[in-house]
């Protein structure tokens, strides 16, 4: 049952609580799970699944909501960014789809806001695997749809072996050796006509405006990072396969000091479980594990203190201020899923994260490295 709205909860808030409830300046319940977040012209915005109550929601009813926010603490309800098509209308976005993970990024140079977001066709379940797009000129929206594919189709990842291309690697249902299979290509092969699966995804801009799409593949047993076209909305031939068999879901990356870092989550459905930490000097080779970020009781560290990474925000003005971002998912009813947001510190030069209560963007500098 959703906790009544007090006054002190419409109060003006001057700090993160992360698992309770989080009101919007109306009053309600902030809906943008599965989200990211795009800082432009000094606003913050934060766009999300738009949830409902019940079992069923987290089929897209409504579509990708957007909130912004000056301080990171208060958000203005900006409606619905992209909005989904009416049932029976035939649309890839239609009322019942999935929609999940939506995030947006800033063409400098075309002046578009892009959104990409993980897509399932209504009535497909999860069997589509597709990444979807839309653009819009205003970054509120509202967005039109463009298009939804499997990305690379007759394109192999660049750190494909001459194995990979030649050598089939069969695997059928309830095969022993299953999932070393899929890590040796199995479904790498048998996807490479059609197009790669991609479900769990990120967004991230380069300092040289570059983009790459980060997403879960091949039955989400592998990570595909791919290069966007110039414009953001459509694919380059060039991507490589990160952990193959590693069984990552839900990436979030930044860059601190040179360096690329990444935050997943296991494959473990709607249940949480322990996250992940990688590094690498390139955004497209060399990437190594760093393990488990969580500091804390066993249950934390098993469970990520009960969630689930969506994004990593690098705070404005602020060196080396990271926020790790993550949902506590409800899926019995998806609109009281609940956010994690924590100060994202460094140790050993390694990603720490640690439960707090309360705190502050201070409270964040104080707790951080700064770089060598």
């Amino acid at each position: 049952m959703t906790a009544p709205i007090t006054a002190q909860h419409l109060s003006v808030k001057k700090s993160f609580r992360p698992g309770e409830l989080w009101l919007d300046t109306d009053g309600k319940h902030i809906n943008a799970h599965g989200g990211g977040i795009l800082f432009h012209k000094g606003k913050y915005y934060w766009f999300g699944e738009h949830k409902v109550a019940g079992p069923d929601g987290n089929k897209a009813m409504a579509g990708v909501s957007c909130y912004s926010s000056k301080d990171l603490y208060n958000w203005k309800n900006e409606g619905i960014a992209l909005a989904v098509a009416a049932e029976n209308s035939g649309s890839e976005i239609e009322k019942g789809a999935v929609i999940e993970r939506p995030k947006v990024i800033y063409n400098e140079k075309t002046k578009k806001f892009v959104m990409w977001f993980h897509l399932e066709l209504k009535g497909q379940g999860y069997n589509a695997a597709r990444t979807a797009v839309a653009v819009a000129d205003k970054v509120t929206g509202p967005y039109t749809y463009l298009k939804s594919f499997r990305p690379h189709a007759g394109v192999w990842p660049a750190n494909a072996t001459e194995a990979h291309k030649t050598v089939p690697v069969i695997v059928k249902d309830n095969d022993p050796a299953w999932e070393q299979k899929v890590a040796d290509g199995a479904l790498l092969q048998r996807d490479f006509e059609g197009g790669q699966m991609s479900r769990d995804m990120t967004l991230f801009v380069d300092d040289d405006g570059t983009a790459y799409h980060i997403a879960a593949s091949e039955e989400n047993r592998t990570l595909h990072i791919s290069k966007l076209t110039d414009d953001y909305t459509g694919f380059t031939d060039e991507y490589v396969r990160v952990f193959p068999g590693g069984r990552n879901e839900a990436p979030a990356i930044f860059k601190k000091g040179g360096k690329y870092f990444m935050i997943t989550s296991g494959l473990t459905g709607w249940a949480p479980n322990a996250a992940r930490s990688a590094v690498s000097e390139h955004m497209m080779e060399g990437w190594k594990q760093l393990g488990n970020p969580v500091r804390g009781t066993e249950e934390e560290k098993n469970t990520t203190f009960s969630s689930q990474s969506t994004f990593v925000l690098p705070v404005q003005g602020k060196k080396n201020a990271f926020i790790f971002m993550a949902d506590r998912w409800r899926p019995k009813n998806p609109i009281d899923g609940r956010y994690i947001w924590l100060p994202l510190i460094f140790e050993d030069g390694k990603p720490v994260l640690k439960w707090q209560e309360e705190w502050t963007l201070d409270t964040l500098m104080q707790k951080n490295e700064s770089d060598d």
